[in-house]
């Protein structure tokens, strides 16, 4: 059971330093992005900080379970909050489904976390 663990943290990592970065060096694109949802700059960087802090929290809990487990809480309630904003932008079904796709992915690591025990 640790090898899915480890495999699926190392993804939601890479996705989420992906995403955490272009928010907190505030680039154009990403502006963009978080613009057409009404997210204002400051909540883009706050976002930013979150998935930052996620990420060290997901790799720190390949050590230590208990960190790891509230850091994929903690994306899967932020990826719920991305539902909505999205949902609110009237957005196309595929481009909301992409969050719901990485809170799944955050829940089913917190489960193999507690399997793995």
């Amino acid at each position: 059971m640790h090898i899915p663990v480890i495999v699926l943290t190392a993804i939601l990592a890479a996705v989420f330093l992906g995403t955490a970065v272009p928010k907190l060096t505030g680039q154009a694109q990403m502006r963009e992005r978080m613009d057409h949802l009404g997210v204002s700059p400051g909540l883009t960087r706050v976002l930013g900080v979150l998935e930052l802090a996620a990420v060290t929290g997901l790799l720190l809990g390949l050590l230590w379970a208990p960190l790891g487990i509230a850091a994929a809480v903690g994306l899967a309630l932020q990826m719920v909050g991305a539902v909505v904003y999205h949902v609110r932008a009237k957005d196309p079904a595929p481009m909301t489904l992409t969050p719901v796709i990485f809170a799944v992915a955050a829940v089913a690591l917190v489960v193999l976390h507690v399997l793995k025990g």
